[in-house]
């Protein structure tokens, strides 16, 4: 990766723990929500993962090859693995997050690679996803049993 500080950053937002001071999906609006106004909106969306992209596309060439994703993967799990406590994981809404990460999810044309314009036109799909109440925001009330 071009910046070990910056993929530690990188790291930190995108980790999945799925409980912050007590509140389901805190820690994922703790590190999205970019103005603290409590919600992740499509600007928040947008500005991390434009982060994201940025930082795995290692050579610079605004495609996430299939090595780069691999490890972007790898950096999503070692985090999952040490921030996650276990709790939330491989399951509901938090789920839904790290899958709209995914290589699957971003790859529009199924090429086997992402594309900047294909990571940043899945944003949009990516707040539908996890907006569980349809309030076109990403807030507390998405997490938790339904």
């Amino acid at each position: 990766m071009k910046n070990s500080i910056l993929a530690a950053a990188v790291l930190a937002i995108t980790s999945t723990a799925a409980m912050a001071e007590g509140k389901p999906g805190g820690h994922f609006i703790e590190n999205w929500d970019l103005n603290a106004d409590g919600v992740v909106s499509i600007d928040d969306l947008t500005e991390r993962r434009t982060d994201i992209f940025t930082t795995f596309d290692a050579n610079e060439d605004d495609v996430i090859d299939a090595a780069e994703y691999l490890d972007f993967d790898a950096a999503r799990a070692a985090d999952m693995a040490e921030n996650a406590g276990g709790e939330g994981h491989g399951k509901g809404p938090m789920k839904k997050i790290q899958d709209a990460m995914s290589l699957g999810f971003n790859d529009a044309n199924n090429d086997g690679q992402v594309s900047k314009q294909e990571f940043m036109d899945a944003t949009a799909a990516m707040l539908e996803m996890a907006d569980r109440n349809g309030d076109g925001v990403i807030s507390g009330d998405d997490f938790g049993k339904r």
